[in-house]
């Protein structure tokens, strides 16, 4: 599934396409999305941002798309009477004067007034996007401390939406390899140098992945090493840092990468 930086480029993608420009013709594959047609036809892209993963299409009629890829669906941007090369069941299209913007394969599909908006059952769960450019690294550890949050594991925690909105499987892997703690340990198990810490690398590997288009291993800082990832798919291969080999385990149902030389289970 795509993770939040993932989202938030190909919103800025469709951003360069349709912000401030009119809706000629909107197009929906279900029926209960049909309606709209008419209503945004005509309309103006006001904006395109993102909540975590979800993607948020605003028109100047108070009407906004709602989004969500989920596993398969994908955004793509063609100048206006092409299509992509693909496979996939286009879902929406909104068609400007020059371009198109098109959603294929996604189900998780809404056109929401502002009451809807507010009271969306996917959104109004969520916790701070891990781009918005307000969250800093104190507020992270303010919510690290906070009851419903503390005793969970890191694994867990850093899958859970209404923690962190945009944080997925590779992000979570990144992160906790960053800032140098075990899948296992809990926010109250770490003292206030282990969250600070924790809190940076959220930042820090969120924002590296959303400029390089989801590579969070800097070459120069990995000696110049080829791929990806510090940890994530990379079991069995030597750690950038100790040279042990990173361990992959599933954790809150979902797979994990971590080296067990340089994220101890316990404190030492």
């Amino acid at each position: 599934m795509p993770e939040g930086p993932e989202i938030r480029r190909a919103a800025d993608r469709i951003a360069g396409v349709l912000v401030g420009r009119q809706i000629e013709q909107a197009a929906f594959a279900f029926a209960e999305l049909r309606p709209f047609e008419k209503r945004l036809s005509g309309a103006v892209v006001e904006s395109v941002d993102t909540r975590g993963k979800a993607m948020l299409t605003r028109f100047n009629n108070d009407l906004t798309l709602y989004s969500h890829n989920q596993l398969y669906g994908r955004w793509f941007t063609v100048k206006r009477g092409e299509l992509p090369e693909t496979r996939r069941s286009l879902r929406v299209a909104l068609h400007t004067r020059t371009h198109s913007a098109l959603l294929y394969s996604a189900s998780d599909i809404s056109v929401l007034t502002p009451g809807q908006l507010e009271s969306h059952p996917f959104l109004c769960r969520l916790g701070p996007d891990v781009l918005d450019e307000d969250l800093n690294a104190h507020s992270i550890v303010q919510r690290l401390g906070q009851r419903r949050f503390m005793r969970r594991s890191l694994a867990a925690l850093y899958l859970d939406q209404s923690f962190l909105a945009g944080l997925g499987n590779y992000l979570r892997s990144e992160i906790l390899y960053g800032a140098g703690l075990h899948p296992k340990r809990r926010p109250v198990d770490l003292d206030a140098a282990e969250k600070s810490r924790l809190a940076e690398q959220t930042i820090r590997m969120c924002r590296r992945s959303y400029r390089t288009g989801g590579r969070t291993l800097t070459g120069g800082a990995a000696g110049g090493k080829e791929g990806r990832f510090w940890v994530f798919a990379r079991a069995s291969k030597p750690c950038f840092g100790c040279r042990a080999r990173i361990r992959r385990e599933d954790f809150a149902g979902r797979r994990l990468y971590y080296c067990p030389d340089c994220q101890l289970e316990e404190r030492s």
